[in-house]
């Protein structure tokens, strides 16, 4: 465990005037480095499962930017992948799997162990923690049962959440199903990222937007509340943060788990809101809008102005609301860090 990490300290109670700062997509197409390493690699899932070079693509914004915290260079893909869904990555289209049909497929999924076919991620782990220095921390992640199951049954990205509602009105015992296999592997993913060296994790649940109350709780919070439970009891001295994007108000049903440490709020969340009703509860991280970046300069010191003041007084991480766009500029994000040092 990395002892005197900032970013770690903060979910230890400690106030920083210039919070500890790290990226969502920190690493990725808008660095020249990442692309020259991805057209090396091959293909996306080659360069995922490549210790060396995915290890070296986690570190590169380390090297550039001097963040307080580096992000496993992975996919929230990889468990479907692991399960034995056929899964691609396509140029300038993004996944692709073979869909879930039926209940019939999920007897396959219980089955397999999907940590033997992860296993060169711990690897990348392994080698990312023993190539960073004891002030930073490094994060694991995997993506939340609701938002990987979305791409499972659409077989790519669904452009119409409603779709994937009707199917769990319809097919309960497919859904229920499906998400509970994840959530299982879930928790066994991240214990094995841990063990390998990842100092915190984090969950995204991208898709958790939109959802009525009751399809909410049952497909993202309640899993959710599952996997950090077990991942606290495993292992109480690691940070859980969660990110389910676009729940709004909802946020406060998140942060009231008991194995929630950290909270990622999105870019479009009322930081005032933010601050009263979850600051004093949970360590906040994010909320900056990442087109921010994209355009630098004054807009965007002053919006992390707002975020740096709100939060002064309280244990936060500085971060995006969402993840970097391929058009950002690295001038600009060289920029903010050193705003948020200059001005924390």
């Amino acid at each position: 465990m990395t002892t005197d990490s900032k970013f770690l300290r903060v979910f230890d109670g400690e106030v920083f005037a210039s919070p500890p700062t790290w990226f969502m997509r920190q690493a990725g197409r808008y660095l020249p480095e990442y692309r020259k390493l991805r057209a090396q690699a091959g293909s996306f899932l080659d360069l995922c499962f490549d210790p060396d070079l995915a290890s070296e693509v986690t570190l590169q914004p380390i090297r550039r930017f001097d963040l307080d915290a580096a992000i496993l260079f992975a996919d929230i893909l990889l468990i479907p992948h692991a399960l034995g869904q056929k899964l691609s990555f396509v140029e300038n289209e993004g996944p692709r799997l073979e869909a879930v049909a039926a209940l019939k497929d999920l007897d396959a999924f219980r089955k397999r162990d999907v940590l033997e076919t992860l296993s060169p991620i711990f690897e990348t782990v392994s080698k990312t923690r023993a190539g960073l220095g004891s002030d930073k921390a490094l994060i694991g992640f995997a993506g939340a049962p609701w938002t990987v199951a979305t791409y499972m049954l659409a077989g790519g990205p669904m452009k119409d959440p409603g779709v994937l509602r009707q199917k769990l009105y319809e097919e309960p015992e497919l859904i229920d199903g499906l998400i509970d296999i994840l959530a299982e592997k879930t928790i066994d993913y991240l214990l094995a990222q841990i063990d390998a060296g990842a100092d915190a994790v984090q969950l995204f649940d991208t898709w958790a937007s939109g959802l009525p109350w009751p399809v909410l709780d049952r497909v993202s919070i309640r899993p959710l509340d599952k996997i950090a439970k077990a991942v606290k009891k495993a292992r109480p001295h690691v940070p859980v943060i969660l990110f389910p994007k676009g729940v709004g108000e909802k946020a406060l049903d998140y942060v009231l788990l008991q194995g929630c440490d950290g909270f990622g709020i999105d870019y479009a969340m009322d930081p005032t809101w933010a601050r009263a009703n979850l600051g004093e509860r949970v360590v906040v991280q994010g909320g900056l809008d990442p087109l921010l970046t994209v355009t630098g300069g004054k807009p965007m010191e002053e919006a992390a102005e707002t975020y740096l003041r709100l939060f002064h007084d309280v244990p936060y991480v500085f971060n995006l609301g969402h993840g970097f766009t391929p058009q950002t500029p690295p001038d600009h994000v060289a920029a903010l860090v050193k705003f948020v040092r200059r001005n924390g």
